[in-house]
């Protein structure tokens, strides 16, 4: 896994609607929480991203964007994001080539999933905080705001 202090991999993955999204388009602008998580329409996925979603606007209140990273392919994505009532932030593709993103931050495990684990890429682009977690482990959203609040 990456440390804290490198530079983020630049990427370029589509979202849920099939936009293009690239990580160092944010660079200078805002601070990027990546969320590399295993599978969509999974119960605990589920849950981080709602999650997310109910705090959108304390993540806007810290210039922070939060994007949603798994190895699904992008209509998928689009299904879950509608599944989940609406997803108003970018939930990536990283299905091809299969995990590339997620094995340039260390988090591709061996069966072909990523891990479940959280960047925080600052302004400058580099990582300020990284965390991995235990697949069945909820992030806590609190700790990842204290986190971002050291950052101003």
């Amino acid at each position: 896994m990456l440390a804290i202090g490198s530079p983020a991999p630049d990427f370029e993955l589509s979202n849920h609607a099939r936009t293009p999204v690239r990580l160092s388009s944010f660079l200078g602008k805002k601070n990027v929480v990546l969320a590399f998580h295993p599978l969509a329409f999974t119960p605990v996925c589920a849950t981080q991203m709602q999650t997310y979603e109910r705090a959108q606007d304390r993540f806007r209140a810290l210039d922070t964007v939060v994007l949603g990273i798994s190895i699904d392919a992008g209509p998928s994505k689009n299904a879950w994001a509608t599944a989940l009532g609406g997803i108003s932030f970018d939930l990536l593709s990283d299905f091809h080539p299969h995990g590339e993103v997620a094995r340039a931050y260390g988090v591709m495990r061996d069966d072909g999933i990523s891990e479940r684990a959280l960047f925080v890429v600052n302004k400058a682009g580099k990582i300020a905080w990284a965390k991995k977690y235990d697949i069945p482990e909820q992030p806590d959203v609190e700790e990842l705001f204290e986190k971002l609040g050291e950052l101003r």
